[in-house]
């Protein structure tokens, strides 16, 4: 019996989550007295996740698996963990695996909780701290089926090495043709960009910028810090910036390292969106705004004398650090 993760990967390469998710299932596993197995869909090289200590992955590789399907994914999972034994499996909350984990809880008949931001306080009853009423409050939740399933909150436990002697094998679930009913005529794709889901940082704007000509400030400050960019939904709205980079509670949710919000007053469904974030800074010529309340740091001024000016900053100390 082992605990098993779905390890995320794009275009063959496996996302950031899947190692943080690697790392809090091996210490997890340690308490449980078992080893972490990994299921991957179309990974290329698996050979990185021993860094994290995953013991063993099952290697799923399938042409109608390349454009991604939730209930075919998680049957996927269901049937992994059924091979595997597993009474703990463990996702993600990226918004493939916030859609998978509970149709895998029904396939397997188990109890699923979300947002989870912490190893289990207890494995015997199974109880796990999670963020509720939007990232306003936490919640001990107890998990007394015998298989359990996971979400685990983005940048809640981080990454941990832990090298493992690693073991692949490949895998070939049964598929069931009634999954495809649902075609995808076509996929946009960002290159060359940080991607919201894989950020540290994100550097997000709102409609104090004044229009869609003045997002360099953005894309600026956010190449020198390594970002990505995002919006609110207001910008999104009025068709300034893809609603791909839109985010809050009704869009992407962020989980990052830093958020800097440029001319966001702080709606509270952006303010939901973005709570998770350990360290906020907002930059708005109101003092009024509601984002202030929130921020770990807040500067009133105009953004556009302020952020032109952090920018420069940064690349000179960038510059005398390299």
């Amino acid at each position: 019996m082992s605990l098993l993760i779905y390890a995320e990967s794009a275009e063959g390469k496996f996302k950031k989550v899947a190692f943080e998710l690697a790392s809090y299932a091996k210490k997890v596993a340690e308490s449980l007295g078992t080893t972490v197995t990994a299921v991957t869909v179309n990974a290329s090289d698996v050979s990185e996740l021993s860094k994290y200590g995953v013991d063993k992955v099952l290697k799923v590789t399938n042409d109608k698996l390349a454009t991604f399907n939730a209930k075919a994914y998680a049957d996927v999972i269901k049937q992994a963990a059924q091979k595997e034994g597993a009474k703990v499996i463990v996702l993600s909350s990226t918004t493939d695996s916030i859609y998978l984990a509970p149709l895998v809880a029904v396939g397997l008949e188990a109890g699923y909780t979300s947002n989870v931001v912490g190893l289990p306080l207890s494995t015997s009853p199974f109880q796990v701290k999670r963020n509720a009423f939007s990232n306003k409050a936490f919640t001990i939740t107890e998990i007394s089926t015998d298989v359990k399933v996971l979400g685990l909150a983005k940048n809640s436990y981080g990454l941990v090495e832990s090298s493992s002697s690693l073991s692949t094998e490949d895998f070939s679930p049964s598929l069931n043709d009634a999954d495809f009913n649902v075609k995808v005529e076509s996929v946009e794709k960002v290159s060359g960009k940080v991607t919201i889901a894989d950020a540290e940082v994100v550097v997000s704007g709102g409609r104090g910028l004044k229009g869609p000509e003045n997002w360099a400030l953005v894309e600026d400050l956010a190449a020198v810090l390594g970002a990505a960019t995002a919006c609110s939904k207001p910008v999104s709205d009025l068709g300034w910036r893809p609603h791909s980079e839109h985010v809050g509670q009704t869009g992407k949710p962020v989980a990052t390292n830093l958020y800097i919000a440029i001319g966001i007053s702080g709606a509270i469904q952006h303010i939901a969106g973005i709570n998770s974030s350990k360290v906020k800074v907002v930059i708005n010529s109101d003092p009024e705004a509601p984002f202030f309340k929130v921020a770990d740091y807040g500067v009133v001024g105009d953004a556009f004398e302020i952020v032109p000016k952090l920018t420069q900053k940064l690349k000179e100390f960038k510059a005398q650090n390299s």
